[in-house]
């Protein structure tokens, strides 16, 4: 097995500007040493990793990192910038710059290894010697551990050996981890018996998660911090790190014994119910990384005050339970809120929608008038068949209001939201509020519950907080706002919004089109994707031509990104690397699914003329489907559910036109960005691929 770094995979004099040119100019190392076999496709991987969060790290650090299948084994590159590299962090840019690549499947012993990296990073004498580094073998080797940094070889050092992964790689770590407890007078009572010693007081004791998208660098990195902030504030903390090389779970005796807990994670928690009833400070991986004293004081300042989080099941909800801003803004917190509940929202919409509209297809639109299926059922009759599907996908539908509120409130106050979620969700149906009953009903719930978490309760009754308190006081608080006070404005919003669709004709009609197509190609699946598309489903319901019209569009536009993008790699494919060609096949089928998310691996690499080209593309298309009365009762299915369309050709029409358009621009820019930089092309396959800046605008 090679070594991990090697001197040919450091430069000490980096001179890239942007983070995709430090990426390309280390990844390059990488390549010339044989240990990533595609260079355009390690950095399309690198690229979307770093799209997931940036990977600056304050005190000077970049640390891009991603698993690839295009890496043969674990390894770092290095580099040192005079100039500094902008990894987003929010002291400023980057002079020590760390690449690391893994392996799709990379083996423990290595990840563990470069967990060690992650956590000796945290340590100032390191990174200063790396700064001090007079040449390449002296800085691999200080990485490597071969050479320690001045004033880290001492007898007190408590930094794990690079020799000894396992001492660094995932599981509990700390003086807990050891079965040993703190003492600050540990020292003088060594020499005294049990019986002689004075009783110490008790420090206190916090239990840390840490986990990230990758599991490589930040999850140990936040670990070390939590615990070196520990130590310092006199704290008995011990650390979980779920990485890429899994995890080894906390001792339950631990987490039974802690006074609260920390979640400093970008993805979801494993097995997170074994730290139910704690208090729970509930935060991003960076936030232990750059602020740590900050989290182990408020965890200490929760467990003061008495509150108690239960922990969510499988989910997204990333936020604290009881409601503290951990440092997002409003419009973050709420946009994350939202994305919660559409998130739940979309499979019952896309079940139940496509039944219904095979229904219609069977048995016509008069299928709405049928008897019950539990009174009248003739297996030899088509029509009964529709009438089953239409009655399935009704009762799929009903769904809809309820699970949108639920899981917003779950997003907002985690799992004891989820019960005064959904019964406002079901009085938003009752009232007839609708779409937009759900998301009031959604927001004022996971308010009213993190209220009530905020409570001082006494120790003995916060076991049944969350099965009994919680969604008794939450459901009676929300039923009444929802019945007595806001339901029949809301309802009334509603139905005038419903009106309004219902008359949308000509102009008006066209430019709604226009922005519902820019909507969805803004950000290709992301907040603004979901609103338009949630908008459009809302209606469903309704089914009048106006709110059948926008669903319509809004389809239409939504297939227009993947689909330029599959286009564009087809007729122009030396403007794209192999990696994008590859992807550019799949879009195809992607974008004939209506699955917007295939245009985003070429966003990525070039935001700045891939989103505005498919962003005039879907526009052109939501105007043109407007313009041609195009109306659609089925919430998905692309082209699949095209016979479902009044006026399909048309419909398909203005398909072809937006893709047209948008790809069009696109290879437009492309070609003007080359002649410009002058910068060689890519060349078409089959060819030798030259080398291009991956940095955009």
């Amino acid at each position: 097995m090679s070594e991990l770094i090697t001197e040919d995979l450091v430069d000490l004099q980096l001179s890239a500007g942007t983070r995709a040119a430090a990426a390309r100019a280390l990844a390059e190392r990488m390549a010339a040493a044989g240990r990533v076999t595609d260079l355009d496709g390690f950095l399309a991987d690198v690229a979307a990793r770093e799209e997931q969060m940036p990977t600056g790290l304050e005190g000077g650090i970049g640390i891009p990192h991603c698993r690839s299948a295009h890496v043969t084994e674990p390894t770092l590159a290095f580099g040192r910038s005079e100039a500094g590299v902008d990894f987003g962090a929010a002291d400023g840019p980057a002079d020590l710059v760390f690449l690391i690549a893994a392996p799709a499947g990379g083996d423990a012993d290595h990840l563990s290894i470069l967990s060690t990296l992650a956590r000796r990073l945290m340590d100032d004498s390191f990174t200063g010697a790396l700064r001090t580094a007079e040449n390449p073998a002296g800085a691999a080797a200080l990485i490597r551990g071969d050479q320690p940094p001045p004033d880290t070889a001492t007898a007190g050092d408590a930094e794990p050996s690079d020799t000894e992964p396992a001492a660094a790689g995932p599981g509990p770590s700390g003086p807990a981890a050891a079965g040993t407890t703190p003492d600050t007078d540990a020292g003088k009572d060594a020499t005294r018996t049990d019986r002689e010693a004075a009783p110490a007081a008790r420090p206190f004791r916090i239990v840390a998660v840490t986990s990230c998208p990758t599991g490589i660098a930040h999850t140990y990195m936040a670990a070390e911090s939590l615990e070196q902030a520990g130590r310092e504030a006199g704290v008995e903390l011990v650390t979980e790190t779920q990485g890429s090389a899994g995890f080894r779970r906390l001792d339950p005796a631990v987490i039974a014994a802690a006074d609260a807990v920390i979640f400093a994670h970008d993805v979801e928690v494993r097995e997170k119910a074994r730290f139910a009833g704690k208090p729970t400070v509930d935060t991003g991986v960076k936030a232990a990384i750059n602020r740590p004293a900050q989290l182990i004081a408020e965890a200490r300042a929760k467990a003061r005050r008495g509150e108690t989080t239960a922990p969510a099941g499988p989910g997204t909800a990333a936020a604290d339970a009881t409601g503290e801003d951990q440092g997002e803004g409003f419009g973050s917190q709420l946009r994350r809120y939202l994305m919660s509940g559409v998130s739940y929202m979309v499979p019952f919409v896309a079940a139940g929608g496509l039944l219904i509209a095979l229904s219609f297809a069977l048995g016509g639109y008069d299928i709405t008038e049928a008897k019950p299926v539990t009174e009248h059922f003739v297996w030899t009759e088509v029509a009964s068949w529709a009438a089953l599907l239409l009655q399935i996908g009704s009762a799929a539908f009903g769904f809809l209001v309820p699970v949108l509120a639920g899981y917003i409130a779950y997003g907002m106050a985690d799992r004891p939201g989820l019960v005064p979620g959904f019964v406002g969700g079901a009085i938003a149906v009752t009232v007839e509020a609708g779409f937009l009953g759900g998301l009031v009903a959604g927001l004022l719930a996971g308010t009213v519950v993190r209220g009530i978490q905020r409570a001082r309760i006494p120790a003995a009754l916060r076991g049944i907080m969350p099965v009994l308190v919680i969604p008794l006081l939450g459901s009676a608080a929300v039923g009444f706002l929802m019945f007595v006070v806001i339901g029949e404005p809301v309802a009334a919003l509603q139905r005038g919004l419903t009106g309004w669709l219902g008359d949308l004709s000509g102009s008006n009609a066209i430019i709604l089109g226009a922005v519902l197509g820019l909507m969805m190609c803004f950000d290709l699946g992301g907040p603004l994707n979901k609103v338009a598309y949630t908008f459009a489903v809302g209606g469903l319901a309704d089914a009048n031509s106006g709110s059948l019209k926008v669903m319509a569009a809004v389809m239409a536009a939504g297939m227009v990104p993947p689909l330029a993008m599959a286009l564009a790699t087809a007729l122009r494919s030396r403007l794209f690397t192999t990696a994008e060609r590859e992807n550019g096949k799949a879009a195809w089928v992607l974008g004939a699914s209506f699955i917007t998310e295939g245009a985003i691996p070429f966003a990525a690499a070039d935001p700045l003329r891939v989103i505005p080209s498919v962003m005039a593309g879907g526009a052109l298309t939501g105007a043109l489907s407007m313009a041609f009365g195009a109306t659609l009762r089925a919430p998905h299915g692309g082209v699949f559910v095209v016979p479902l369309i009044s006026g399909p050709l048309l419909y398909l029409v203005a398909i072809a036109a937006g893709t047209a358009l948008a790809t069009g621009l696109v290879v437009l820019l492309k070609e003007i960005r080359d002649r410009t930089s002058g910068a060689p092309e890519h060349t078409a396959p089959g060819g030798t691929a030259q080398q291009v800046e991956a940095a955009t605008g």
